[in-house]
């Protein structure tokens, strides 16, 4: 009768065993079969399963690798702290797991999986392992807001906190999609702040009505300066086809809609022969500022002038607007006169500043100017060609 109880506590005891290995927190996870089992051979053992990465602490930007020995993969979740799961998708034969996304730093993941062995036995695993924190965290800046409406320059623009020496692998992560299949193109540059940047301009100006979406899925990307902490979701819908004509020589500016010409104005742009002439090329229109401060110390040009200037619309980081100018009335569509803004009258001004949005493009042309508008002086990429544009996405090199 004693070896009877013997044998049954026996038998307990490896059971409490299965089901405590079962439940490790350990990259490894094993479970070992009872007694009775090991008769059937291979096929009735449970499966091993592996996590990679596992422990604490351990290194960021890799994908979670989920493996099975002696069976397959059924069920696979990788779930952080927060709750949110990693994407991924199992191997062709089901023995292995790899998530879509990288593990990002400073985060706990816990492993949960279900394997399946050839007789059709299952087993339920789990695990847990920790990032390393981030030294350091590179945030960005998008352009333009989110859920607004735009004119067709308008470029979709990311500015970076920090250096982005691994510039391939943060373009991979930026998705753009768009209502009518729009062609375009990142391109890396620097912002006029002297940051690294990235925009994404289409191969020709935005059909009116296109919506685009940005999806930045960067959280677990090193970007070689800083890590990123999170991913990025913004939106905007393109307005009307408005096109400004700026000619300098002929001192007047043409506000065309849809084709169509809507008013034409005189102006007075940056005076001839030195550091007041105006840019010429495409200068798109980044943002209506209303009456703001012009200061001509901010621009290089010493104490020229310090005056309150209405209807103030910013075409470049250097300092280019176009806005009203009542003291340069007599000269409007006569000379150009200005310190390199595009000036207009009063009436003018507030006319057009209720007209045009931010994103639509400025074509400016004349002999006399200091030169095209840079891609990082604003939202100058309309003036490199197509060919060099697209020459200018870190993946470009790698098609």
């Amino acid at each position: 009768m004693s070896s009877i109880r013997t044998r049954q506590a026996a038998v307990a005891a490896v059971v409490l065993s299965v089901a405590l290995s079962a439940c490790s927190s350990g990259g490894g996870l094993k479970a070992s079969p009872p007694d009775d089992a090991k008769a059937g051979g291979d096929a009735e053992r449970p499966a091993t399963v592996t996590v990679t990465p596992s422990g604490k602490g351990v290194s960021a930007g890799k994908p979670v690798v989920v493996t099975a020995k002696g069976g397959t993969l059924s069920v696979v979740t990788v779930t952080d702290a927060k709750g949110k799961t990693l994407p991924g998708r199992p191997s062709a034969d089901g023995a292995s797991w790899t998530s879509d996304r990288k593990a990002a730093p400073g985060t706990t993941y816990t492993v949960r999986a279900t394997t399946r062995t050839r007789s059709g036995r299952t087993q339920a695993t789990q695990a847990s392992f920790s990032t390393a924190e981030a030294e350091q965290v590179n945030r960005l800046t998008l352009a333009p807001g989110k859920n607004t409406t735009v004119g067709v320059g308008q470029p979709l623009s990311i500015v970076f906190d920090r250096p982005v020496t691994r510039k391939a692998d943060v373009e991979k992560q930026l998705k753009v999609t768009t209502s009518n299949g729009t062609e375009g193109s990142w391109g890396w540059l620097k912002d006029w702040s002297g940051k690294d940047r990235v925009d994404w301009r289409p191969k020709e100006y935005w059909k009116a009505g296109t919506k685009v979406t940005l999806d930045a899925q960067l959280n677990g990307t090193d970007s070689g300066g800083g890590w990123f902490v999170r991913d990025y979701l913004t939106g905007f819908t393109v307005g009307a086809r408005q096109i400004v004509r700026v000619d300098l020589d002929a001192k007047k500016l043409t506000l065309e809609r849809d084709g169509k010409r809507v008013r034409e104005i005189p102006v007075s742009g940056g005076t001839p022969g030195g550091d007041k002439r105006s840019w010429k090329g495409t200068a798109v229109l980044m943002a209506k500022e209303g009456t703001i401060n012009m200061n001509s110390e901010t621009v290089g040009l010493g104490d020229a002038y310090d005056k309150m200037v209405d209807h103030s619309m910013r075409l470049t980081w250097s300092g280019m607007y176009a806005h009203a100018a009542p003291w340069n009335a007599r000269w409007m569509g006569r000379a150009n006169k200005s310190s390199g803004c595009i000036g207009m009258n009063d009436s003018d001004a507030a006319y057009f500043y209720g007209q045009v949005r931010v994103g639509d493009p400025f074509e400016i042309s004349g002999e006399d100017t200091k030169g095209t508008v840079a891609e990082g002086n604003g939202y100058g990429a309309w003036n490199v060609t197509w060919e060099q544009w697209r020459a200018k996405s870190a993946l470009a090199s790698r098609a």
